[in-house]
């Protein structure tokens, strides 16, 4: 690897370090990087020197920034109102993203929407209470007027969008993730199939999507017998026009540089290094320092670091006597090997899983991506009604294919394990990737090979040992439609009630309840079941044979569904105490004191619908009381309020089944009075939740609202007096309850 490669990768060491290690903090890492330039200095390595330098440099622009956007905030914070540029689409009683423009800074910002709306892309005045944290502003009562569309990259990734939802319909999802970068809308099911399939890199790295389309361009311009110099810059611009209309993601800005430098290079007869190109067009991007922790970016520099020292090492051991599809097909299989090997870390800490099946899955659906790419390319660039229906009749089958390829593997027993990479395992992980690299374009590759031997043991010897919070912490998990719930004490032991859904190829246990709480360290004490629907079991059996709870408990209502079945199978297996809710029970687990009101077996005997006999807990930090209901509904919720009325009061209520207008009746919001209503509910879901009388009634009420439909995994502190929200990247402070 040449100089300027390393150069880059110790740079971007230095932001992602600065920004990702809150507890060794930036000046901790300038303070390293001080050192080891001072050392490298001393022993006579003066290129060591340097590159201590590029990556204390890289956290001191992480210091700056933060410190600038720190100011930013603490300025713009003052005002009344502001304009804003629409991350998102805002409507009354919804929660938006914006960006707020301030003339010499920009800030984000979350938009308590009380009055108007806006689209994604949309420029408008905000009025409204504004508080600042460490993370950016947020503008309570926010009312949106004298909005407007300016032709901007937000504008133009939000019209391609749209075209692609009105010409793609039910492959639109796929085709966004493809086209613009934007997963959002593939469902969780079909993400976890294809992580597991290894294939979840084709659907984040754009930028390979860009070199597919740029090298169908240069056939084309070849077929059609154009000038090549012409061609080449041709492409080029038909690439840049390309990547702002998809509102220039960091991946494609990473590709698109890289060809520009390539292009250049070829027109002035000028070879370069490929580790040279990476370098600049990985680094591109990190003008804004925060792309560092972008997974698209990470994706893409670790798949094309993979195509490089791929094709390096195929070159090196592949016999000199292959030719033709033997040596294509070499080569092939040894750049999809290092392509898992370097992208498995980041796979692992995201998606929870190593896909060993992942390089024999990428030789089957590289080709076809290699067609689908240009296809959807040539549907959206050329709005002609017979091309757009032939557009979109081959994309269907090439998603359907691709789909059948990760759905086929994903189902092989074994293929993709499921790991639990803690912070220290993933930066394990990550060094015995760029090992890796090394040790493949390296003429003595011993020492590098060494190195990711060390790091891999690491991974697999590190224990699961995370400091403790410094307060108590209450996670609502974003399961989609269904409930995971995780309350985590000051001495790192969790507490959680359910886990979410379950899916014909996965459940949301294994896909983000194990990894959330994996990646956090502590040990699980209790596993609390609300009932048996498959919305709140689903995830159970898979919980329980990863996390290992030293407890279950049960409402002990009968249940037959499989995932109910599986998870009392697992729990014998495990032989984890089974124990059954019984009113007035109380655990205390480190400070939280937990206490079971309900489900009354003599009331359950009579019962015919697990949701009125769902487990109801109040968990109990010092004065602070949260209220867990799972799917009550009205007639439980009547049952409280005559054997338990004075246990009702709660600062947090986490709102029966889903919001439905068959719970929280009004009698039961008064007794409860909380400050906080959180709200699990997936959206767009078909059962219409929650209802919107549900949600006004609570508001009314003065109840702060929080859906993980609108804002995904919602999480609240507390010392045992104050509360603290974080969600969506937001802090903030709730004000003392009103008299």
């Amino acid at each position: 690897m040449p100089l300027v490669a390393w150069g880059a990768l110790a740079y971007a060491l230095g932001l992602l370090l600065a920004l990702s290690a809150p507890l060794l903090g930036t000046l901790g890492v300038v303070l390293l990087a001080a050192c080891a330039s001072m050392a490298a200095v001393y022993a006579r390595r003066p290129i060591h020197a340097v590159y201590a330098a590029l990556f204390m440099a890289g956290a001191l622009i992480a210091l700056g920034s933060a410190a600038a956007d720190g100011r930013c905030r603490a300025r713009v914070s003052f005002a009344s109102a502001w304009t804003a540029e629409l991350n998102t689409p805002a409507y009354p009683g919804g929660i938006a993203r914006a960006t707020i423009d301030a003339g010499a800074c920009r800030a984000a910002a979350t938009l308590l929407v009380e009055d108007g709306r806006a689209s994604a892309g949309d420029v408008a005045t905000v009025r409204g209470a504004a508080s600042a944290d460490d993370r950016g502003l947020l503008i309570r009562s926010a009312s949106l007027s004298d909005v407007r569309r300016p032709l901007t990259l937000a504008v133009l990734r939000a019209r391609t969008g749209a075209r692609i939802d009105r010409l793609f319909e039910a492959d639109a999802p796929i085709v966004r993730a493809l086209v613009i970068a934007d997963m959002s809308a593939v469902p969780a099911e079909q993400r976890d199939r294809f992580a597991a399939a290894g294939l979840v890199h084709m659907l984040s790295v754009s930028g390979l999507h860009v070199a597919i389309i740029a090298l169908a361009l240069e056939l084309l311009a070849s077929a059609l017998r154009l000038p090549r110099t012409p061609a080449r810059v041709g492409t080029l611009l038909l690439l840049a026009l390309y990547v702002a209309g998809i509102g220039a993601p960091p991946p494609a800005v990473r590709a698109a540089v890289m060809l520009g430098l390539l292009v250049v290079s070829r027109v002035a007869q000028r070879p370069t290094s490929p580790w040279a190109v990476l370098a600049v067009g990985g680094a591109a991007p990190l003008v804004d320092a925060r792309t560092v922790l972008d997974l698209g970016w990470q994706l893409s520099v670790a798949g094309t670091v993979a195509l490089v020292a791929g094709g390096a090492l195929a070159a090196r051991i592949i016999p000199k006597g292959w030719a033709g599809w033997k040596r294509n097909l070499g080569r092939g299989v040894t750049v999809s090997v290092v392509a898992t090997a370097v992208t498995a870390p980041l796979v692992a800490w995201t998606f929870g899983r190593v896909a060993l099946l992942g390089p024999l899955t990428n030789l089957v659906a590289d080709p076809v991506m290699a067609v689908l790419q240009p296809v959807l390319f040539l549907g959206l660039c050329i709005p002609i009604a017979p091309v757009e229906r032939i557009a979109t009749d081959a994309a269907h089958v090439l998603v359907a294919t691709f789909d059948a390829i990760a759905a086929h593997a994903a189902a092989v027993p074994g293929s993709a394990p499921s790991v639990l990479p803690t912070t220290l395992a993933a930066w394990a992980g990550g060094t015995a990737a760029v090992a890796v690299v090394v040790a493949c374009v390296s003429e003595r590759p011993a020492r590098a090979a060494f190195v990711a031997l060390a790091g891999v043991a690491l991974m697999v010897a590190e224990p699961l040992i995370a400091a403790g919070p410094r307060a108590t912490e209450l996670h609502l998990l974003d399961v989609g439609q269904g409930d995971a719930i995780a309350l985590r004490t000051r001495a790192n032991h969790w507490i959680v009630v359910d886990a979410g859904r379950i899916w014909a190829t996965g459940d949301a246990g294994r896909s983000v309840v194990v990894p959330y709480i994996a990646h956090r360290g502590g040990s699980v004490a209790l596993f609390v079941l609300s009932h048996p629907h498959a919305d709140h079991v689903g995830g159970a059996a898979s919980l329980i044979a990863a996390l290992r709870p030293v407890r279950f408990l049960d409402p002990g209502y009968v249940g037959t569904t499989p995932a109910y079945l599986a998870a009392l199978r697992e729990a014998r297996t495990d032989a984890i105490p089974w124990q059954r809710v019984r009113p007035g029970d109380s655990l205390v687990v480190d400070e939280v004191v937990l206490t079971a009101l309900a489900p009354d077996s003599t009331w359950a005997a009579q019962l015919d619908d697990a949701n009125l006999a769902s487990t109801v807990l109040v968990a109990r930090v010092n004065a602070v009381r949260i209220l867990l209901t799972g799917d009550a509904e009205g007639a439980e919720e009547d049952w409280l309020l005559a054997h338990a009325p004075g246990a009702l009061a709660a600062d947090v209520l986490k709102v029966g089944h889903h919001g439905s207008g068959t719970s929280t009746t009004t009698a039961f919001l008064e007794a409860v009075r909380p400050r906080i209503a959180l709200v699990s509910v997936g959206a767009h879901n078909s059962y219409g939740h929650p209802d919107p009388a549900v949600m006004s009634a609570l508001a009314a009420s003065g109840a702060t609202v929080l859906r993980t439909d609108r804002l995904g995994t919602i999480v609240l502190r507390t010392d045992g007096h104050a509360l603290e929200v974080e969600a969506q990247g937001m802090r903030w402070r709730l004000p003392d309850r009103r008299p």
